[in-house]
């Protein structure tokens, strides 16, 4: 299954970028460097929210790229892009 790209940008920089639908109940997060997306909705998508909104709070420092790139790192998401690739 081919994952689209939703309309809205939410931030991204030259690496990572998060977009949702128009009703927020979904979201991508992409990985540009490794050419991987992961489609997340449901317990996926609020369990990224809660992490990112931590990561936002403990680093308000970070940009948009840092900020996502912990988030892919620690949150497994790698792992899920590659099972989305194989469905």
């Amino acid at each position: 299954m081919e994952i689209e790209e939703l309309n809205n940008f939410i931030e991204g920089g030259d690496e990572y970028e998060l977009r949702a639908s128009d009703d927020k109940t979904a979201y991508t997060l992409r990985f540009k460097t490794e050419e991987q997306i992961v489609f997340l909705q449901g317990e996926d998508l609020e369990a990224f929210l809660k992490e990112y909104n931590l990561i936002k709070l403990q680093y308000p420092q970070y940009g948009a790229d840092q900020r996502l790139a912990q988030i892919w790192d620690q949150g497994g998401y790698s792992w899920l892009a590659a099972g989305q690739d194989e469905e």
